[in-house]
């Protein structure tokens, strides 16, 4: 495995591009994944990635061995400590990054399990979503053309590996999509909709979520089946987009395995 020391090296410079710039990344259509789970998660999916960067100091770590047997030599780079210093952007302790194609999903027809993000801006409730709905079985999720970037590294980071568990579609007309879905299209919204508790999510369903500021687009709640809404007794209007996300998904749970 080569062991590069200066921060010129182009698989490295590569790397730092990505995990600096958002406009990099969705113009090559590649990301970052950061840490050893996101890269065994990964790998376990998908095989090996295109390249796989260690810090020098972590290459003895447990975790990092059994994945450096997975991934050629030749897509390796071990990184002297004053080089890896240099991806200022880094959480702490992160000893190991690989560079990956964002998987872009083909689809032949909406799942009977959907989630939609609608203007959805922030990343780390985008990834909260994403891992909500993976633990929840949802299959496709369907993005809006103003929701943060999917495979940029903070929405990775807070979906710890539900991005490889999901069929995930990006820039996506949502009020064109619901208008050809098959099943029910649930707008939630803040208020004045059926509560939560009481409207039928069985069957092939796709909940709505959109930004805390702005909510939905009219064209999409204008496109669903139903408007829907999280009954708040304690009097605070405000939960978080992803709690909101998380708690319609595991409505949807409920009445769907058991058949109510």
């Amino acid at each position: 495995m080569p062991r590069i020391s200066s921060s010129d090296n182009p698989r490295l410079k590569e790397a730092a591009r990505l995990i600096a710039s958002s406009r990099e990344r969705r113009k090559s259509g590649r990301c970052v994944l950061e840490g050893e789970h996101l890269v065994d998660v990964y790998c376990r999916r998908y095989g090996a990635p295109e390249s796989l960067l260690v810090a020098e100091s972590a290459v003895e770590w447990p975790t990092v061995r059994a994945l450096l047997a997975r991934v050629p030599p030749a897509r390796t780079l071990i990184v002297a400590e004053s080089a890896w210093a240099e991806l200022a952007q880094l959480p702490a302790a992160i000893g190991l990054l690989a560079v990956v194609a964002a998987p872009v999903p083909g689809v032949e027809r909406a799942a009977d399990f959907c989630l939609l993000l609608d203007g959805v801006q922030d990343p780390g409730n985008v990834g909260s979503m994403l891992r909500s709905a993976a633990a929840a079985g949802v299959a496709q999720v369907f993005m809006s053309q103003h929701c943060a970037f999917a495979w940029s590294p903070k929405v990775l980071r807070a979906g710890q590996g539900a991005h490889f568990h999901l069929a995930i579609f990006e820039g996506i007309d949502l009020g064109g999509w619901a208008r050809a879905y098959r099943g029910k299209v649930v707008a939630m919204v803040a208020a004045e909709g059926t509560s939560l508790y009481d409207a039928d999510l069985t069957g092939p369903v796709a909940i709505a979520i959109g930004n805390e500021g702005a909510g939905l687009s009219d064209d999409l709640v204008a496109a669903a089946r139903s408007r829907v809404t999280i009954p708040m007794p304690g009097g605070f209007e405000s939960l978080n987009a992803a709690a909101a996300a998380a708690i319609s998904l595991y409505e949807c749970v409920r009445q769907r395995s058991r058949g109510d």
